[in-house]
């Protein structure tokens, strides 16, 4: 039986972009932005919740925009899996900081600074509430950073992706564009898909559908978002099969 203070996910994915992570720098890394970024996850670390993260790596290297500069595109998603490493080693500094053990698991192997992924000793990593960051994608080219979040939250059994973004949920067109642009509070993986509301690739939409794995996009600029969200409460778009 649940108890009041329980949250209300008990075992979640943050998936966040590689430019979440470079503030107003334009490029690379901004240690403040990290940092802030570190303590939303250990305050919902504090509720007792379970966490992994997947961080993309556009902040430093992307590798469709490679590819489309007449870089061969194998290579050019293997250094974009490279960049979500770098990414992945600096949050796990920050979240060490505030006292949370973290570990780093590369699809990619590289023993010196990364475990290699093993779901069995990942799901056992959780469990001693470490938080997991799953870099370097799926480790396979032609994948984007979104499938590998909705892949590894499906082999964590994970109950829900949090996708953090620069709005505070789905809306049917740009706010940043449209004064008149709506907020989904609900919506399905099918409209999403239909409408083509970005919210994640079509690849990680339909993965997400079929196993019945809800999307919950919410604001990554608003203070204790993410732990309003666990614990019941906050502003967000759901994605789910309809009602």
């Amino acid at each position: 039986m649940s108890k009041p203070n329980d949250p209300a996910y008990s075992r979640v994915l943050l998936k966040i972009s590689g430019e979440a992570l470079m503030g107003d720098q334009g490029f690379g890394l901004h240690p403040p932005t990290v940092a802030k970024i570190a303590e939303e996850v250990s305050s919902v670390h504090e509720l007792g919740a379970e966490v992994c993260m997947v961080i993309g790596g556009g902040n430093i290297f992307r590798g469709l925009q490679g590819s489309a500069q007449g870089m061969e595109r194998t290579t050019a998603d293997y250094m974009g899996m490279l960049a979500t490493v770098m990414n992945a080693l600096a949050m796990q500094s920050a979240l060490e900081v505030l006292g949370i053990h973290t570990r780093v698991i590369s699809a990619i192997r590289m023993d010196e600074v990364a475990e290699p992924y093993i779901r069995r000793r990942a799901v056992r990593h959780l469990e001693k509430k470490r938080v997991c960051i799953f870099a370097a994608g799926t480790g396979n080219p032609y994948f984007t950073t979104d499938t590998a979040a909705t892949l590894r939250a499906t082999e964590m059994s994970c109950q829900a992706i949090f996708k953090g973004t620069l709005v505070d949920g789905v809306y049917d067109k740009d706010p940043a564009k449209h004064s008149d642009a709506r907020r989904y509070d609900k919506i399905s993986y099918d409209d999403v898909l239909a409408k083509n509301l970005k919210v994640m690739d079509a690849s990680a939409v339909a993965l997400a559908r079929d196993n019945g794995l809800p999307i919950i996009v919410f604001s990554l600029d608003e203070p204790g978002g993410f732990r309003g969200i666990i614990s019941g409460e906050g502003t967000y778009t759901i994605v789910q099969d309809r009602a």
